[in-house]
């Protein structure tokens, strides 16, 4: 098992246990002994120093798991009290991320770095490379001058010996939008105004430092409570679990909850609706340049840039293509850091809210909690007032766990409404472009353009799109998926993707193909 492996396993501990001290006798009590529990006296210590630290670290982790951020914590505070004020909590954070200091390994400064493979060849081809003199030959050896060196890699990539590395902060390196950085004490610290809760540094950081807060103990205490809770599950849930989503439903009411709906439901409604955008957008492109080219061939069609009538044809240029918006991760890089995008993104909900407002309608006393494979769907959530809670599918395992509820035990149980083939393939890269491409007659009138995960080059590929108004190749619809394999891949996933995506291909094919408009 690797580090991330580990810290996984884990966090998934302290779930079961959490839940399990939730049920018991006395919570707050239980929750105290957690890291004493797990790291009892004299015990070999499987990671750390001491058993001190990992007992620290595993108390960061519960007061994360009971879903307060790590960075306000008073060491003075036992588990106990926080166990208490997690029962008195009222509301949540919309602040998703926290970073534990205790397991945070303070990684060393991004930087390249001559090794002491160096030959101090005669070419010096380093040194040819560099574009800004940051490199200097000393005692035969190449140095590489911090205060000059601007990160570019040239020199790694001309050095013959493979001499000369980029040394890289794992979750740094992994951020697309630089929201996460070592601070002035050499921590991590997530930066929550750039934060667009991808998730990428939760799964980046080997030590298992970047944490979710969890909503769990607010689901157990709705789960306790007189009303009624339903879950939500995400298509890509198909993939993540043994059995059937059939007998997943029978699962989840037996874990505690009343009801259990699809989001592959409210994935249909999105797909009709955003093939009904899509064809309305198309159709003004191809309004907007015909009444183009009518002005323009009656001031004489000789020097198109001098044409008034055609410059006045419209008071906007319509726009060439569509970006989908279901991920939650992009729709919060848009809000944040790509506003020139904006325009060309679909108007059209996303499947959790649709599916939301289903259950809202039929129950509006009822608490909705959508079971989700990433943190960005905690940000949805929060913004969606017909969404009480998200919880994660590690936290769902651990509710099966600590609940003795075995999925290939339970009996299938059918749903109010059956989703499509193609909304059951949302969770994975290509699957939202094709459920639109499925919904249309004609099929032909959209050319799709997958952007499989979000990082750096993407974003700038998809701000240069918004500045020519134009995509490569032709392509009119763009899907864009932040994380890479689409829902399949998210953070808080289980399975592999190749598993998850022929448990979810089994699914499909045993369901109906979407109506078409």
């Amino acid at each position: 098992m690797n580090n991330a492996g580990q810290a996984i396993h884990i966090k998934k501990e302290i779930l079961v246990r959490l839940i399990r001290a939730f049920f018991s006798d006395d919570f707050e009590e239980n929750t105290r002994l957690i890291p004493y529990d797990m790291r009892p006296k004299g015990m070999e210590v499987p990671y750390r120093c001491c058993v001190y630290k990992e007992r620290a670290i595993i108390k960061d982790r519960t007061i994360a798991g009971l879903g307060f951020p790590i960075e306000e914590d008073d060491e003075t505070v036992s588990l106990a009290k926080y166990a208490k004020r997690a029962l008195e909590r009222k509301e949540i954070s919309d602040k998703n991320l926290t970073v534990l200091q205790a397991a945070c390994k303070g990684c060393s400064t991004n930087r390249i770095y001559v090794t002491d493979l160096c030959q101090g060849c005669v070419a010096r081809p380093c040194t040819t490379a560099c574009k800004f003199g940051a490199i200097s030959i000393v005692n035969g050896k190449s140095v590489i001058d911090d205060s000059k060196c601007k990160k570019c890699k040239m020199c790694v990539n001309a050095c013959p010996y493979n001499a000369i590395v980029k040394i890289t902060v794992p979750c740094e390196d992994a951020c697309p939008v630089g929201a996460i950085k070592k601070d002035e004490t050499g921590f991590a610290s997530i930066d929550h105004e750039k934060c667009i809760n991808c998730g990428r540094c939760t799964a980046a950081c080997p030590f298992g430092a970047v944490h979710e807060r969890s909503q769990i103990i607010d689901i157990l205490k709705a789960i306790k409570s007189d009303k009624k809770v339903i879950a939500m599950i995400a298509p890509s849930i198909a993939g993540q679990f043994p059995g059937n989503i059939y007998q997943l439903k029978s699962a989840i009411k037996k874990a505690g909850f009343d009801d259990v709906y699809e989001v592959a439901q409210g994935a249909d409604i999105t797909a009709r609706n955003e093939a009904k955008e899509f064809c309305e957008r198309m159709e003004g492109v191809n309004e907007q340049n015909a009444e183009w080219l009518g002005a323009w061939v009656n001031e004489g069609g000789y020097d198109e840039g001098e044409s008034e009538a055609a410059k006045g044809a419209s008071q906007e240029t319509p726009k060439t293509f569509m970006t989908t918006s279901c991920c939650a991760g992009y729709n919060q890089l848009i809000k944040k850091h790509l506003s020139e995008i904006k325009p060309y993104v679909s108007d059209t909900k996303t499947p959790l809210y649709y599916t939301a407002e289903i259950v809202k309608k039929e129950f509006p006393d009822a608490i909705t909690v959508f079971v989700s494979p990433c943190v960005a769907k905690r940000a949805e959530g929060f913004d969606n007032k017909n969404v009480d809670y998200v919880m994660n599918y590690e936290e769902l395992g651990s509710l099966f766990i600590a609940r003795k509820v075995e999925i290939l035990e339970c009996k299938e149980e059918k749903y109010s409404v059956e989703s499509s083939k193609q909304a059951r393939c949302f969770g994975f890269t290509g699957g939202v472009a094709e459920s639109v491409k499925a919904s249309l007659k004609d099929e032909s009138s959209i050319k799709p353009l997958v952007i499989n995960g979000l990082n750096k080059e993407s974003i700038r590929q998809l701000k240069k799109y918004a500045t020519t108004n134009s995509c490569e190749g032709g392509c009119n619809l763009i899907e864009v998926m932040c994380c890479e394999g689409g829902c399949i891949g998210g953070n808080a996933t289980i399975n592999n993707q190749k598993t998850a995506k022929k448990l979810i291909d089994t699914l499909a094919s045993q369901s109906e193909d979407i109506e078409k408009i």
